[in-house]
């Protein structure tokens, strides 16, 4: 049993492939098998997180996610507990495996018990066995009185597999999928579990949406068995594999930085994305402010090389463009698209290009020309991501790893789906989620930071894809690194990341 942290990447699997896995597994093993391993998993990880529970409550559900509820029972009764277990299933429907859990459990003494218990203390421990992967509607009757009391309860929760409810793919909730004000996992029709053992593969729903709130401190089981035949949808990202810089390098060896940006109103942004591209190693890094009365150099970063966007010779240089841009920014895209060696495009110039078929065309037409060699990363948040896709910011979060692929078939670029759980996609990658980060960075100008810090690593030679990945894990754990009694601000952030 595992412990999921960021310090490593791990495959992640969608229900499909988790289902064929399932299903071989199935086949080559003796009946009942794998829920019975998924119960064992179960109890020992209750008993590990709660070894002082006088209560354990124990909520099955009617399939086989509630087996294996049935089957951690048996083993806590064997172990001198007395779990109380709530069980939503009918003998004469239930599935053979959750039937033989059944008869199990009550061969070690568990007795079914009619209600929840009415008094469970901190020391306590809930265990969610109610839904799996299979629920694709909302939870409804004692259910959904059930999963509302986990929510009010003091107890701490242990999801099996899944915080029930939830998509498996997509970490929304089948009663509310994100709505565009929701701000707690209980507005979109969910409720948090401290823990989430997921069973026989991770699920990327448990990284992404409102996963990573809902599900708690996840660990994982396989089961004992090998997924390395199913392709994974997604991978869980690592963190990157920097080593010192060589002796011998200079600021040419590191590259330069154009930050294109900065309206009226607006300098902050693009000082703020200069800042992170210094900060994240770039040679040298240029700005042009498009605000005619912008200062000729900036006191507080004498580094910052301040130009006028007419006057930048792009073609050797990763241009990081639209950060704080307004309309302005519009008029410089074509040029940017024809003439930069790398670009990171950003806030306003995405705003545009959505409303813009002739950029679009060149946007798309950027990537043919010149394959790989001409990296582009888009760095969209939904909202802007919808605006791309004619959608809503609602269709978007519904479907966070899709919506990225579609802006990847769409533009031909690599992508940057902000939000909890970060998606990275590219042509011909399996998509990465980020799981560093926290609502810290839910401020004002940190896009902009991000923004600069993969502008840097583009500069310095790294693919697009691997400059994106490193860049989102290391914006992430600089928040997550943030003392807790202080506000992270974008500026010290763009410092942070050193």
């Amino acid at each position: 049993m595992l412990r999921i942290t960021p310090d490593h990447p791990h495959p992640l699997f969608d229900i499909a492939a988790t289902r064929r896995l399932e299903q071989a597994a199935t086949a080559a093993l003796p009946p009942h098998t794998l829920m019975q391993r998924a119960g064992l998993a179960t109890a020992r990880l209750a008993l590990a997180l709660a070894p002082h529970a006088r209560t354990v409550w124990i909520a099955c559900g009617p399939g086989n996610n509630g087996g294996d509820g049935l089957e951690a029972a048996a083993h806590l009764q064997r172990w001198g507990k007395q779990p109380v277990v709530t069980w939503l299933g009918d003998e004469a429907k239930a599935p053979a495996d959750s039937l033989a859990a059944l008869a199990r459990a009550r061969q070690a003494g568990v007795v079914l018990a009619a209600a929840p218990p009415t008094a469970l203390t901190r020391q306590d421990l809930c265990i969610d066995a109610l839904l799996g992967i299979g629920s694709a509607r909302a939870p409804e009757g004692r259910m959904a009185e059930w999963i509302a009391r986990f929510s009010r309860g003091v107890a701490p929760v242990l999801a099996v597999d899944l915080p029930s409810g939830m998509n498996a793919d997509t970490g929304t909730f089948a009663t509310n999928p994100i709505a565009e004000s929701a701000i707690s996992i209980r507005a979109a029709g969910g409720f948090h579990a401290q823990y989430t053992l997921s069973l026989l593969t991770l699920k990327p729903g448990l990284f992404t949406a409102h996963g990573r709130d809902a599900a708690g401190q996840v660990w994982f089981h396989d089961l004992g068995v090998d997924s390395a035949a199913q392709t994974p949808a997604a991978i869980l990202q690592g963190p990157p594999l920097d080593g010192p810089r060589a002796h011998a390098t200079h600021k040419g060896s590191y590259g330069d930085v154009a930050v294109i940006g900065g309206a009226p109103g607006m300098a902050g942004a693009a000082l703020l994305a200069a800042c992170a591209a210094l900060h994240g190693g770039a040679g040298r890094v240029f700005v042009a402010l498009l605000d005619p009365q912008a200062m000729p150099v900036d006191t507080s970063q004498p580094e910052l090389m301040l130009r006028c966007a007419s006057s930048l010779d792009l073609a050797p240089m990763t241009a990081v463009c639209g950060c704080g841009g307004g309309d302005a920014v519009r008029h410089l895209l074509p040029k940017v698209f024809s003439t930069a060696a790398h670009a990171v495009i950003d806030a306003d110039a995405l705003n545009s290009i959505a409303t813009d078929t002739q950029l679009q065309t060149l946007l798309r037409a950027r990537t043919g020309r010149d394959g790989s060699a001409r990296a582009t990363v888009l760095t969209p948040h939904p909202l802007e991501a919808a605006r791309l896709l004619g959608a809503s910011a609602v269709q978007i979060q519904a479907d966070r790893l899709g919506a990225a692929q579609q802006l990847v078939e769409r533009f031909g670029c690599v992508v940057v789906l902000k939000g909890s759980g970060t998606v990275i996609a590219a042509p011909g990658q399996v998509a990465a989620i980020n799981p560093t980060g926290n609502a810290r960075l839910a401020t004002a100008g940190t896009g902009d930071v991000l923004a600069g810090m993969i502008g840097a690593r583009l500069a310095a030679g790294r693919p697009a894809f691997q400059a994106a990945c490193e860049a989102v894990y290391q914006h992430g754990l600089a928040a997550d690194r943030w003392p807790e009694d202080r506000a992270l601000t974008a500026g010290e952030l763009a410092a942070a990341n050193r």
